[in-house]
């Protein structure tokens, strides 16, 4: 790889992600060498004028690289000026494969925050051998909510002490003040994974040829509307994003390769009362049949804001919004303290130790979203000999689970991870 590149490209600087980025990027590209890239001279410029002037920082030395995805050329032209390209161009599946195509020919490292896993794993189907060859990493999930599951499990791991044979996650989001909480751009990614999740079974029946060890015991799912002692108080509904496929992905690399004995996970959510938890399912059925046929799909993107109560909007969340909203992933695990010669090995007793750990942030749908978004790139450049193999399309926590990310995280009070309580019981016979 050249030296003379630019550390990092923000590709789609324009979008409202991407902008996110560039303002994060004074702050955490502050040491290494940085422009953005994207389809608009003026836009971009706009971009890094008015962000510059937000922020108080003159930008007018970031250089601008001109790409379309709908360019071949021009993206290879980008990548090749980029050690690491920052991909904010959603929604992936329809954006996203022109970018990692570019930036696997042209040896450039690859983040983004895709919560699309047709997207996630059709890249590792058909780009993980390249990758691996060209030593380049490409790693999506970079953001919230995929960054505090998928870490936050190597986190549960890394402090339990023992051998962990199951994690339930449990997210509680709350935000304050008027407005929509989401962008259109995650509306629309949710509207098409939504109305092209039956590919996934093609999809993962080419890319897993063969099936994860049944561990014992088997985690169960809890019933669809429930109640957990980790979170008080309140009702709870399984959570439908992708953070359970990038977790299992991430398991599933370290048992191939380390014969690490794989960690069951299940994802929940809490919504507070039955009635909340009744009208959500209520919608999310609605917004199910919705995605199966185009002229659905076509009235949800035309107007979120009804058909999401007025939770996703073009116009994306206010900044008042972002500064009052709050989340906590809980993460509740069993296992046993000892552990067993092999990864395959299966104990004869039930788990006789529990561990209760968390991460926690605010404005994480999309500041300090896009604040883990950089710190991802710059552990590539910093860290890279810390990451496993010489390349390859990994999940968040394959890829940076040895390195120091989640120390940056809580550095940098962009994610905070801690332990709660740890437990260990008799094995009653």
């Amino acid at each position: 790889m050249s030296t003379d590149r630019l550390d990092v490209v923000i590709f789609g600087a324009t979008g409202f992600t991407g902008r996110c980025a560039v303002e994060r990027s004074i702050e955490f590209l502050s040491k290494v060498k940085w422009g953005i890239s994207g389809r608009s001279q003026t836009k971009l410029e706009n971009v890094r004028s008015e962000v510059g002037k937000k922020m108080g920082k003159d930008l007018s030395e970031i250089p601008i690289i001109l790409a379309d995805v709908g360019d071949e050329e021009s993206l290879k032209k980008m990548a090749e000026q980029a050690k690491v390209v920052v991909n904010c161009c959603g929604p992936y599946r329809h954006f996203g494969e022109p970018v990692v195509k570019a930036c696997v020919g042209a040896g450039t490292h690859h983040v983004d925050v895709s919560g699309e896993p047709q997207y996630m794993e059709r890249m590792q189907l058909e780009f993980d051998e390249a990758a691996r060859e060209a030593g380049v990493y490409v790693v999506s999930a970079c953001g919230f909510d995929s960054i505090p599951a998928d870490l936050g499990t190597v986190f549960h791991e890394r402090h339990f002490e023992g051998v962990v044979n199951s994690v339930e996650t449990y997210l509680v989001a709350r935000g304050k003040g008027p407005g929509a909480s989401i962008h259109f751009g995650t509306w629309e990614s949710a509207v098409y994974g939504l109305a092209h999740a039956n590919e996934l079974r093609g999809l993962r029946s080419k890319l897993f040829k063969e099936r994860l060890p049944q561990m014992k015991p088997p985690l169960k799912n809890r019933p669809v509307i429930h109640r957990a002692p980790v979170v008080r108080n309140a009702v709870c509904l399984p959570f439908l994003g992708s953070d359970r496929s990038v977790v299992i992905r991430s398991q599933r690399y370290l048992f191939e390769t380390q014969k690490k004995r794989p960690i069951q996970i299940r994802t929940y959510m809490s919504v507070g009362t039955y009635f909340t938890a009744l009208l959500f399912i209520l919608a999310g059925a609605i917004f199910s049949i919705f995605t199966r046929f185009a002229l659905g799909r076509r009235l949800l993107l035309a107007h979120p804001k009804f058909f999401s109560f007025g939770f996703a909007s073009h116009e994306g969340p206010s900044e008042e919004k972002r500064k009052n909203s709050k989340f906590t992933m809980w993460f509740q695990g069993e296992g046993w303290p000892q552990a067993l010669a092999e990864g395959e090995d299966q104990y004869t007793d039930p788990p006789t130790k529990k561990l209760v750990t968390k991460v926690s942030g605010t404005d994480f749908g999309y500041g300090n979203t896009a604040a883990a978004l950089l710190l991802c790139a710059t552990t590539i450049l910093n860290e890279h000999t810390k990451m496993p193999g010489k390349g390859g399309v990994l999940a968040p926590g394959a890829a940076f689970g040895k390195t120091s990310l989640i120390d940056e995280l809580n550095k940098n009070q962009v994610f905070t991870f801690e332990v709660v309580s740890a437990k260990e019981e008799e094995t009653k016979n």
